[in-house]
This record gives C-alpha cells, structure tokens and sequence, in this order.
C-alpha cells in the first residue's frame, strides 16, 4: 500500500468531502481523510493501482485536483508495559494540555511533567493577567479623559495592590478550573520536577528515570533579555514581574517596542506612569504594513506616550532606585530616567535544560526546537509545539499544535499543519489585528498586488465613538480580486479581524465582501467600507450604501 496527499480545489463544505470519499471508495482506495477546509485528500491505494486513477476520480467528481504527493505512513503506537508510559509532555501550556486531551482518545497512558507552575505562560503570566489589567488601564484612561462633552468624569491615583490581588484572582480560578481539574477528569498523571533526557526514549525526573513510546516537548519560552553593557547590573522588569508591582511607577521606561513593550507600556501610561517606549528600528512593528505602524505611532503619540525610536543602546546604569538608559539617537545622545525599567525584547525558548542532544533533537539558532509539517522533531520519537518551536506566539496556535502532534504521534495520523491563515491580535487601544499577508509579503511571494487604504475616520462606528485615529487596509490578489490579507487598528479590532480570517482562509473576494450585508455601526462594517474603497470614494455614499 502506498500513501498519497492532493490538493483539491472547489470543496465547500462536509458534502463535498463526501463527494470525494465515494469517488475515491469506488477505485478502489483506502484510508481516506478529506478536509475541505485545507483543500486536500489523504488516502491509501494497493500496490498496482496508479496514484492517477485517483485524480481521474476525483475530476470526475467535479472537483480540480493538484499534483500528488507520496506521503509516508507513520506507524501507530502499540500499547503496551514495556515502558513506563505510552506519551509524556513536558510542560503544562496550552499546547501540553490539548495535546493529552487528545492523547486520551487513544486510550494510552498520559504523564504530564511540569517543573513549575501548571498552566504555562497564558494563564499564569500572559494572555489573561495582562488582558484583565488592559481593562483596568482602559477604564481608568476613559475616566480621566473621555471625548464627549458635558460628560464630566475623573479618576483618582490607582490603588494598584488590589488591583493585582484582583488579577491574581482571576488567574488562579482559571487555572484551576481549566488545567489542574483537568488533569483528574481526564485521568493524566502530574510529575513536578525538572526533566532532561537521558536517551533517544528515557527522561530523568528527580532522580527517576522514565521511558515513553513517545514525548511531546511543550515547554514553552521566557522572556530574552538583550546584550547591552550594564543591563545584567541593573534592577530591571520582565513581562513577568512588571504584572506583580504593587505601586505604579512614576517614570517607566521600556526597552523593546514589540507587542509586549506597546501593550505593557500602555497599560501603565494608563494607570498613571510617564511612560517612554524605546527600540532599535526606526519604525514600530516594522513587520507590518506601514498603514498599521504609522496609525499605532499617532495613537500612541495622541494618548502622550513618549517614543523614542532608532536608539543605539550604549549603556544602562542604576544610581538608586532610578534607571538610567544611555542612549544614541539620530547621532545625538540622549539619556532616559526611570524608576521602573521594563525589558520587552522578545521570547527565547525554554531548551536549554532538556538535554536535547542526547535524544537526537536538533535546535535552531535562538534554540528553537526544529519541527517538521508533522510537529515531529529530529528524533521520530519526539515531537513539539507551543512557543518552544518559535512559531505564531500565540495560545490557540500552540493548542492546536499540540493536538495535531498527539493525533500523529499516536494515532500514525500523519496530518499536516496548517498555518497559512493565523490571525493576530494586539490588545493596544486602539487595538491592532491583521491576518494573511502583508501587501510586501504579498509581492514577495509573486502576486500582483491591489490594495485598499480605509482611514478610520471614514468608519461611522469611528465617529460616533468619536475615537477616530487607526485604519483598514485589504491585500487583494489583483487578478483573482480574492482577499490576501487584512490588517485593522481600531476599537475592537480582535472581534473584526474573525471575519477577515474567514475570508482570507475561504478564498473571499472583494466581490464577496461588498454583496455581504453587514450591520451599520459596527466596527466590522469597516471590512466592507473598505472593500468599497478599492474602486469608490466611500466619503461620497450615504449611510449603509453599497
């Protein structure tokens, strides 16, 4: 028997995958896996029956098939006592956790090794402390200076103590209730302790030596800290202990004006700190399009955040409790005073203490774990996913990754994944989603391009809101018109961008997004404005007009 993928253009939805299953039962394959949402067939064929009867099969359904791909089949896992356990994880994340709930499918027996606190980066100390504290910030800053007239409100100084008890809070409730009660109901074992390998399938945990059919290594990252002089000799903040302050800072200074550096700044320029946001490009989030950056410069410059960008960082010298941050811009020196310093400056991947080498697994450069499509490692025995890997940064990314790397790890499903379509959110205000390619991207990779600018003031939602500072931009293919990418800043963004990822992932075209009626003063009708824009002055229609 011989395996086989091919693309398959023109499924859209579970009847056409039915459609192409028959066709493929009536010549005679086996094993068959259709998803029309990745556009492809998995099947197995006999020896002596030619891959090309296949496509045949499935022209004759009425659908375009690509070229084929042989694929290999990956041995299922036989269960058994020989070892200690059928599947370890190391780690306990959102990768970890979906990865042993899909794991328990297969009836194997789970351990779930974590050295600290159950949970991983997202519950404990990312995604949900630092979104419930956005809230706060936001309030407070709508409380102090809210847009409308007659509309008389205030804010006192913040009272931060119980504000982080409040936080505190909330992430032990969601801890509990969405990993550590997990691991009972679904019966997985919990080790704590440090584990490294020991061989290509043994692990030592506190002393113990412990054997698996297969590992996942879901470990997750912290936070990098850079090289620059004086920084090791200074009281600096992560991303971590900055969510555990007590007191707002009056000065805040933060190094690194990614995501991170932008949300965090902002939140405590919200809750009342001079806050000055410094990083080495010249423009921020130069990943994005300059639409995206430029828009989140002028709201943060409007909201008196200070920017400095371009810096040579030369040195960092504490003199007290006060920072001092040394730095060249423009060919002129600058020197920045805090009394909290905040260093933001991305992610390293927590590898270092596994012992990868003697299980075979190779790293990258920054000492990511190298994955293939299949979430496998180097060594067939292992697998990873989640942020240890240095993919999309993102929770439900590490989820699903975790779960494709049980499915195949155990059950020899051989899936690919799939991260074509990731959408992304920056919980900023006004806040920052894109999704697809960028219209640079889009170039890059051969397309000819047509692209649609929708400055938020054209927005009604916009107006009313009277928060008019952000824009919509769409990439579109300029032959096919279909949707490449989607890149918002506005209020509410995160909830837009779902529509656009439907629409990249789906093949949508411009066409598509103007005939679809969408709801007057909301956010998302912004989408469909700014589909309008490609060949209209929007400015120039009445409300609601298509």
């Amino acid at each position: 028997m011989k395996k086989y993928r091919v693309n398959v253009q023109g499924m859209t939805f579970t009847g056409c995958e039915e459609r192409v299953v028959v066709a493929l039962e009536n010549m005679g394959a086996g094993e068959i896996e259709v998803d029309f949402q990745r556009g492809e067939a998995v099947f197995e064929l006999p020896n002596g029956l030619g891959v090309e009867t296949a496509i045949k099969a499935i022209v004759e359904a009425k659908y375009q098939p690509g070229n084929a791909q042989e694929v290999q089949s990956q041995e299922k896992v036989v269960l058994g006592d020989e070892d200690d356990y059928d599947y370890i994880i190391i780690g306990s994340g959102g990768a970890a956790f979906s990865s042993a709930i899909e794991a328990v499918k297969y009836g194997v027996k789970v351990a779930i090794i974590e050295r600290g606190t159950v949970g991983g980066t997202c519950v404990n100390i990312g995604c949900i402390p630092s979104k419930t504290l956005l809230r706060a910030g936001e309030i407070n800053r709508l409380a102090k200076d809210n847009p409308f007239i007659g509309l008389h409100t205030s804010a006192g100084d913040v009272d931060l103590a119980p504000l982080i008890m409040q936080k505190n809070e909330l992430v032990t409730n969601l801890r509990n209730s969405k990993y550590v009660d997990l691991i009972e109901d679904y019966g997985f074992e919990l080790i704590k302790g440090e584990a490294k390998f020991v061989d290509e399938k043994t692990v030592e945990v506190n002393g113990m030596k412990l054997s698996a059919k297969r590992f996942l290594i879901a470990t997750g990252a912290s936070p990098a800290v850079p090289n620059i002089p004086g920084l090791d000799e200074v009281d600096y903040l992560t991303s971590t202990t900055l969510l555990e302050l007590k007191k707002v800072p009056k000065r805040l200074t933060v190094i690194g004006s990614g995501y991170i550096g932008i949300e965090l700044g902002q939140l405590f320029h919200n809750l009342g700190s001079e806050v000055t946001l410094m990083q080495r490009s010249p423009r921020l989030l130069k990943e994005y399009d300059p639409e995206v950056s430029k828009a989140i410069t002028q709201a943060l410059m409007e909201q008196e955040v200070n920017l400095v960008t371009g810096a040579f960082f030369e040195r960092i010298e504490q003199d007290g409790d006060t920072k001092k941050v040394y730095v060249e811009v423009d060919s002129k020196k600058r020197t920045i005073e805090a009394d909290q310093l905040l260093v933001a400056t991305g992610r390293t991947p927590n590898t270092e203490k596994l012992n990868l080498q003697a299980a075979g697994v190779e790293v990258g450069p920054r000492g990511e774990i190298v994955i293939d499509d299949y979430s496998k490692t180097t060594n067939s025995r292992i697998y990873a996913a989640g942020d240890v890997t240095l993919g999309p940064q993102f929770v439900y990314v590490a989820a699903y990754q975790g779960g494709i790397a049980a499915g195949n790890a155990l059950g020899g499903l051989n899936k690919k994944l799939n991260l074509e379509v990731v959408p992304g959110v920056t919980f900023t205000a006004p806040a920052i989603a894109t999704v697809g390619l960028t219209e640079q991207q889009a170039k890059e990779k051969g397309y000819e391009v047509k692209t649609s600018v929708l400055p938020l003031d054209a927005v009604p939602r916009a107006l009313v809101n009277r928060e008019k500072t952000g824009v919509f931009k769409l990439v579109a293919d300029a032959k096919t018109l279909k949707i490449l990418g989607a890149h918002v800043v506005a209020e509410n963004a995160g909830e837009v961008i779902y529509a656009a990822t439907l629409a990249v992932k789906f093949g949508l075209t411009i066409e598509d997004l103007r005939e679809t009626l969408t709801p007057y003063l909301t956010m998302a009708e912004g989408l469909k404005l700014a589909a309008l824009t490609f060949d209209k002055d929007v400015s120039k229609l009445s409300c609601c007009a298509g």
